[in-house]
């Protein structure tokens, strides 16, 4: 269904009958196939020569002075069409039809038709009439895709519906220079479900050879200092001509202040959405937008829809608040390079060219291109930031020739424009699969810090190198990643936002040496699983004590499986704490983990099943061996408390396979073992004695695969990280005792 349509479904999409709609003059009408909403589409034959029109079945309440607006996909080999308003009083006669222009042409490819108009005095009802002219009987028009309602607007657009999609009349917009001005249908086609722009356009006729503009006659209020935007669908008569839009503000008296011109790189002579961006100038009351075409050839024509000018929000035709504090013309390079600038290096930066051929955000992006394998830097211009609050840049960067590293700086200034302080993160080598990758790293505004510039740090690793740069961002936000190391459980909190569920994920722990191993979550090893919210945390309990630890983060295509972006933390060292003691955990159940005092380590064997075979008159035995097996030995350690005792003989227990983790200083790695039978006597014969001293055989185990039930530190904070609603809780949870474990059935 189109949103807000007064229309049924099966008006809407002629499916699966006709019975939303009735022949109306010179035509019978029947179920027609090969529709894009639907199959069906509305035939409507006409009966002779002369105008042919079919309605709606249906009429739509109406308020007198209320503009509304219809529109259709029409189809049809032989005669063009229009699309009319037909205005009923309360007593359902007819007062008038509005009617759309007849499109240019005829076209058996599917185009828009579309009309909008006030509904006049004593108007209360309204229905859609769809016409053709044919020469001849037997000739059929097709239609599907049909809304009747309140004009379909751009979010937040300053301008009338009249202006934005020239519907109504001429008023919207003036000639200004060198041309002539006037709304045409030509044949125009949309996407199904693009709902906002018609299929009449405003036409720019050069006058004569040379430049030629118009302006838009409404100028809307806007406030100095607050950043706008203005846009519009150009159709250029040929790839070759130089059209543009501008945003231009003036003053409460009418005197224009600035204006910005963003200049289409045309591909051909279809629809392209041009971008211009700025900053409203100190002492700026309204704004307008203009377009134009330089040097132009005497009666070239150019025509644009969908024009508009607005606040800047998160996204060009939406409506949620923007976050970014990246200028629009330095975050997607719609009119050009912006402020970005190279301090050092070999590298030049452009505009790529032409419109849509690079891009991952709206229709451009930036072309940075090195001649030699060297090390260059990309900077940007300033933008306010908040001192001591954690700021994210980050940025789309796609391998085009050549090979490329790519590292993030933050430059931060104070007041005095002083520089306070330069944060770099991690350099990553750009894949070579042609995909765009998201670059983006966690940094702390220092204090007295005001604003913020983002340096990107490129190496070329080859000679003739190409990257483009594209959707640039420095958003005030939590960390993306965080992680916290609570010496007390010998454990580290890994807490990672703005994750999308269109990706699976893979968490592997990283140590100084560079050896990776699969971090343990609620479904076993993180590796390539389905993310399913936009948070996600998990408590390691197997990181090694006494040694810095890093996470890299992964993130794959869910549909192919493909690597597309990862993240790697700051590290993070647990304090082992006295050498005196080791911890033994159960990897599945962290809520068991015991520390206790160590007596003596064990000493290790290892085990091997062999065969001494001696041949006569040979000196040497042949030795046929197995293979050697893993560790065995005893660990002999004391528990000091009743307490303790019994924690440990919990851990016990279930015969799970545990891991024996060492201080640094004993000289002992990490190590998964099972644990035979085990003793625990008093260490005096003193009965009430709580001290006891346990030996436990150990045999080494590979590592399980089993996932975590439970935590031990899971606390109402980790809930209100985790999960947004108390419904959620109660898909998560079967009782209340499993939410106290952290025990998901869900």
């Amino acid at each position: 269904m189109i949103p807000g349509n007064f229309l049924s479904a099966t008006t809407e999409q002629v499916d699966p009958n006709t019975s939303g709609w009735l022949a109306k003059l010179n035509a019978t009408i029947s179920l027609g196939s090969g529709g894009r909403n639907g199959d069906g589409v509305l035939a409507v034959k006409s009966a002779s020569a002369g105008e042919m029109q079919a309605r709606t079945y249906s009429s739509y309440p109406v308020v007198t002075g209320t503009v509304y607006s219809a529109f259709a996909d029409a189809s049809g080999a032989t005669v063009p069409e229009r699309i009319g308003i037909r205005w009923l009083n309360a007593a359902g006669a007819e007062i008038s039809i509005t009617w759309g222009l007849t499109t240019a042409t005829a076209s058996t490819s599917w185009h828009r038709i579309s009309v909008g108009g006030v509904a006049p005095a004593l108007a209360a009802r309204a229905q859609v009439v769809l016409s053709s002219t044919p020469v001849a009987a037997a000739v059929i028009s097709y239609y599907e895709n049909v809304y009747f309602g309140w004009p379909l607007r751009f979010a937040g657009n300053l301008l009338s519906f009249n202006a934005e999609q020239y519907e109504i009349d001429t008023t919207g917009w003036a000639a200004e220079t060198n041309c002539t001005l006037s709304r045409t249908a030509p044949m125009v086609q949309w996407p199904v479900d693009w709902y906002y722009s018609g299929g009449e356009v405003v036409t720019l006729t050069v006058a004569a050879t040379g430049n030629a503009s118009a302006l838009c006659t409404e100028r809307p209020p806007v406030t100095a200092g607050v950043e706008y935007l203005a846009y519009g669908y150009l159709m250029p008569p040929t790839s070759a001509a130089v059209t543009w839009i501008e945003l231009r503000f003036y003053d409460a008296g009418g005197a224009q202040l600035s204006a910005t011109r963003s200049t289409l790189a045309a591909p051909g002579t279809g629809g392209y959405r041009q971008i211009a961006s700025a900053i409203a100038p100190a002492g700026a009351a309204t704004a307008s937008m203009a377009m134009g075409i330089t040097s132009g050839t005497a009666a070239q024509a150019l025509r644009a829809d969908g024009l508009v000018i607005k606040v800047r929000t998160a996204t060009v035709t939406g409506s949620a608040p923007n976050d970014n504090v990246v200028a629009f013309a330095d975050s997607n390079f719609e009119q050009g390079i912006g402020q970005w600038t190279v301090p050092s290096g070999v590298a030049t930066i452009a505009r790529s060219t032409p419109w849509g051929g690079q891009a991952v955000s709206n229709s451009y992006s930036l072309t940075v291109t090195s001649s030699t394998a060297t090390v260059s830097t990309i900077r940007s211009g300033k933008y306010p930031v908040a001192q001591l609050l954690n700021w994210k840049p980050n940025v789309s960067l796609k391998r085009i020739a050549g090979g490329w590293t790519a590292g993030i700086s933050m430059r931060f200034y104070d007041a005095a424009d002083a520089l306070i302080t330069t944060i770099s993160s991690v350099a990553g080598a750009l894949p070579p699969d042609g995909l765009w990758y998201r670059f983006d790293a966690d940094m702390t505004a220092p204090a007295g810090a005001v604003t913020g510039q983002i340096d990107l740090v490129l190496t070329a690793t080859t000679t003739s190198s190409t990257v483009q740069i594209d959707d640039v961002r420095l958003q005030q936000v939590l960390p993306s990643t965080q992680v916290t190391g609570s010496d007390d459980t010998a454990s580290i909190l890994l807490i990672l936002r703005g994750l999308s569920t269109a990706h699976l994920m893979t968490i592997y722990r990283v140590l100084p040496d560079g050896s990776r191993s699969l971090v343990r979550g609620r479904g076993g090893l993180i590796s390539q699983s389905p993310i399913t919210a936009d948070t996600f945390s998990v408590e390691d309990y197997e990181a090694p004590l006494g040694v810095p630890v890093v996470y890299r983060i992964e993130y794959y295509v869910a549909a192919t499986a493909l690597l597309t972006a990862w993240r790697v933390t700051t590290a993070v060292t647990l304090d082992p704490g006295d050498i005196n003691y080791c911890w033994l955990k159960d990897p599945a159940r962290p809520q068991l983990n015991v520390r206790a005092m160590v007596r003596s380590a064990p000493e290790w064997s290892e085990p091997i099943e062999q065969n001494a075979m001696r041949v006569r008159g040979r000196a040497n035995a042949l030795i046929l061996s197995g293979v050697r097996g893993g560790r065995e030995g005893s660990l002999i350690a004391w528990t000091e408390s009743d307490t303790q005792r019994e924690a440990l003989r919990l851990l016990l227990s279930a015969g799970s396979i545990l891991l024996w983790q060492a201080a640094p200083g004993m000289g002992e790695s990490d190590v998964y073992v099972s644990v035979a039978e085990a003793a625990f006597p008093r260490v005096t014969d003193y009965a009430p004695e709580p001290w006891r001293e346990w030996t436990l055989p150990l045999t080494e185990q590979d590592a399980p695969v089993t996932g975590i039930a439970g935590s031990a530190t899971w606390t109402v904070q980790d809930v209100l990280v985790e999960n947004t609603t108390v419904l959620g809780l109660v898909s998560r949870y079967a009782t209340v005792l499993d939410l106290a474990l952290d025990q998901r059935t869900a």
